[in-house]
């Protein structure tokens, strides 16, 4: 199987290490499941991870080993040349492009992407993580 885990979820596995995020995302450390990024993808999670108030809580290079860590180890993929509008928030059509791409589902957050399940496969974490024990 293969996921692409938007930058929200990443970030929120580095804020709240026993949540279901930290453990999505340790699974794919423990190998199961393929993780897919890409370079939109790494340069918005290291956008935001320069926020101060995530500044605050998350070291400057430990937010940069992250992302280095993550460029190194999932499977980069190019980001999609087109990514048509197909959820509410256009800033973010990229993700489901990219997950379908890489024929992987897309875990995210974001109501915007949740409330396209019915058409895309994308998951909270939470039923991420039902559906890896599966």
């Amino acid at each position: 199987m293969r996921a692409v885990l938007d930058p929200n979820i990443l970030i929120s596995a580095l804020l709240a290490p026993n949540g279901s995020p930290a453990q999505a995302l340790s699974r794919w450390v423990g190998g199961e499941y393929d993780l897919v990024v890409s370079p939109f993808l790494l340069a918005e999670l290291e956008r935001a991870l320069a926020y101060p108030k995530l500044r605050a809580r998350i070291a400057p290079e430990a937010a940069g080993e992250i992302v280095s860590f993550l460029e190194r180890a999932a499977i980069l993929m190019m980001d999609p040349e087109k990514s048509p509008r197909r959820s509410s928030d256009p800033g973010d059509d990229y993700l489901l492009a990219l997950a379908e791409q890489a024929k992987a589902v897309l875990v995210s957050g974001d109501r915007h992407l949740l409330d396209l399940t019915d058409r895309f496969p994308v998951r909270d974490p939470r039923s991420f993580l039902d559906g890896l024990g599966a």
